[in-house]
């Protein structure tokens, strides 16, 4: 349903953008870090008229396919930041080789803060995102007055005994199927030196296969609300021009300040003394993000969960194979070489930790259902690394990371095997299962 604040939220959103646009367009700037303030505040403001867009457009095309497209919209923004500093390691490795920087320098590699910001990316996602719709839901359903929350064409969330338990439709067979392919692959990304254009065939290739997959998803009727329902309620002319046009304006504002946000963030780590690496894997994604994870945590207080945790599986799909397999084409046009984005020793055991975490949250919601105890367990888990790297000598990082990827993996094969039934039907049902019989179980 359209708010009358509606109108408003949306001139909001430009007007946060607008100090950013103004210092781009006008070679400006105050200092790095009220650069990378105000970029950053550009590209939250972008994100949100993407996604309010993005959900307008549910309208005029199928559900499956209106879900993919919403993930894929909203993630846009974290794209552009990461392309950004994968250019910038292109750049770098063409001038100073496989290091990407001068002999002697103590810098942070541009080629590896490229990695940085895709690894925090995915695992802010579903260490925060994954788990914010389920605590979320929780706590609405603990202060509700009744025992469970119908969620309509969305699904499910309900509580057993003391427990919530949010549920996916059968439908979300499909992406999750996927993401588990994505996944698997990007476990064998650790053993390398690059990651190569093979790679961005066999990615690129699970996310067109994806893509085909769900477009065959049969239309519903989208449960709109705030600017993207008062969009979605006009006529088929002006409705189409509202979401088209924020679609390009959301893209102008994203050019204009990804890469002066990026170029802001790395000379603010070098201004303040913080870490490029941190700012760079945490800050640039939270602020990439931010819309995103809003929406899903708004979706999860209303109880709409599955809406809520379906886009943020389908962000995930996309980021996880889509993102990745384009950062060797994007690293590979601005180096003019073909020899891949170079994968250092530290940023091995950053992508293992992050496919490790993909494949125990996969397998967490193998049975299409995750409980507040797995929630707090991805919520822990991501959280437990911060803690560790605070407390632990810097000798013992790589320690920290090996272990807690251990720790991953195993919990993720343990729920395999103890779900292997359900593994297997989300195997005949990610990949084969007829649309039309999948939508069933959910009418």
């Amino acid at each position: 349903m359209a708010a009358p604040s509606s109108p408003l939220l949306v001139a909001g959103a430009v007007a946060v953008a607008v100090p950013g646009v103004a210092m781009s367009l006008g070679g400006l700037s105050i200092s790095p870090p009220v650069d990378a303030l105000l970029y950053g505040l550009a590209i939250v403001g972008a994100a949100f008229l993407l996604s309010w867009a993005a959900e307008a457009a549910q309208v005029d095309i199928s559900a499956g396919l209106a879900i993919a497209l919403l993930a894929l919209v909203a993630v846009l923004p974290e794209y552009a930041v990461d392309f950004v500093f994968t250019i910038q390691g292109g750049n770098a490795y063409a001038q100073y080789g496989p290091t990407c920087l001068p002999p002697g320098s103590a810098d942070q590699s541009p080629c590896g803060l490229a990695l940085a910001n895709m690894t925090g990316a995915n695992r802010i996602l579903v260490g925060v995102g994954w788990a914010l719709v389920v605590l979320l839901a929780a706590i609405r359903l603990r202060t509700s007055a009744g025992r469970s929350g119908e969620i309509g064409d969305g699904g499910t969330a309900h509580r057993e005994g003391h427990a919530t338990r949010v549920t996916l439709q059968r439908t979300d067979s499909v992406p999750l199927m996927f993401l588990l392919l994505a996944t698997v692959y990007s476990l064998t990304l650790p053993l390398r030196v690059s990651i190569t254009l093979v790679d961005l065939v066999v990615l690129v290739g699970i996310f067109v296969a994806y893509s085909i997959r769900v477009a065959r998803a049969p239309a519903e009727d989208p449960d709109l609300i705030g600017p993207s329902a008062w969009i979605g309620e006009k006529g088929t002319t002006p409705r189409r021009a509202w979401y088209i046009g924020l679609f390009v304006l959301a893209a102008a504002i994203i050019i204009a300040c990804a890469e002066h946000f990026a170029d802001a963030l790395v000379e603010t780590g070098t201004e303040l003394g913080i870490s490029q690496f941190f700012l760079v894997q945490w800050l640039a994604p939270l602020a990439s993000e931010a819309p995103e994870l809003l929406v899903a945590g708004l979706y999860a207080w209303r109880l709409k969960t599955t809406d809520a945790l379906a886009t943020l599986v389908s962000s995930k799909v996309n980021q996880w194979s889509l993102l990745v397999g384009t950062l060797p084409l994007v690293f590979a046009l601005a180096a003019g070489s073909l020899n891949g984005l170079p994968i250092d020793v530290d940023q091995r055991e950053e992508l293992l930790l992050t496919a490790a975490q993909s494949l125990f949250a996969v397998a967490l919601l193998v049975t299409l259902s995750i409980t507040v105890k797995g929630a707090l367990a991805l919520l822990g888990l991501f959280v437990a690394q911060f803690l560790l790297a605070a407390f632990l000598p810097a000798a013992l990082q790589e320690t920290e990371l090996l272990i807690l990827s251990a720790v991953y993996v195993v919990l993720a094969v343990v729920l395999f095997v103890r779900q292997r039934k359900a593994l297997v039907r989300l195997v005949r049902d990610g990949l084969r299962t007829p649309y039309s019989e999948l939508a069933k179980e959910n009418a």
